[in-house]
């Protein structure tokens, strides 16, 4: 079995989202947030969730070495939120993502995380330009990707979406 790169910050590890992570994406992707900024991705059981790692996740790892890393809170080994680099399509290379529990936010692990994939993105995985999309009505998202360096491009919409999305770019 291939094993794929982890990090790790000051406070976080980030290791790849894997089946052993079922059961806390089920609690994440049924947050109020999650559901109200991402949209319901029907993951409601375990079965659900494996499916979601089997198709979504692990393809992206075994094509491009990287993609969604569960954040864990190194002190006490609590799994707190995702971040990841996404291949998505409609999008022109590699997008920026996160989300965290409720009870995690507000706390910086979004930004460690996050600016932990900025920093290995290019020497490790050989990605150059980075993206980030988000809804108009996720300021929370917009302050934490601007804060990370990014700049709004656009509005654009990407396949099978009708939503509006803000680009960003680094």
């Amino acid at each position: 079995m291939i094993t794929y790169k982890s990090f790790e910050t000051d406070r976080l590890i980030l290791k790849p989202t894997d089946n052993e992570d079922a059961n806390f994406l089920i609690e994440l992707m049924n947050t109020p947030k999650w559901l109200q900024y991402i949209g319901d991705r029907n993951v409601k059981t375990i079965d659900d969730a494996l499916k979601y790692i089997a198709l979504k996740v692990t393809p992206q790892f075994q094509q491009l070495g990287f993609g969604n890393y569960t954040v864990i809170r190194k002190f006490d080994g609590t799994k707190i939120g995702s971040c990841g680099l996404y291949k998505r399509d409609g999008i022109d290379g590699i997008d920026i993502g996160f989300a965290f529990l409720p009870k995690f936010e507000k706390m910086g692990y979004a930004y460690e995380s996050a600016q932990k994939l900025l920093k290995v993105a290019l020497p490790i995985f050989n990605i150059e330009t980075i993206f980030a999309i988000t809804i108009k009505e996720n300021t929370d998202s917009q302050k934490l990707i601007e804060k990370l360096g990014l700049r709004f491009q656009k509005i654009i919409r990407i396949p099978n979406d009708e939503e509006d999305l803000m680009l960003y770019k680094l």
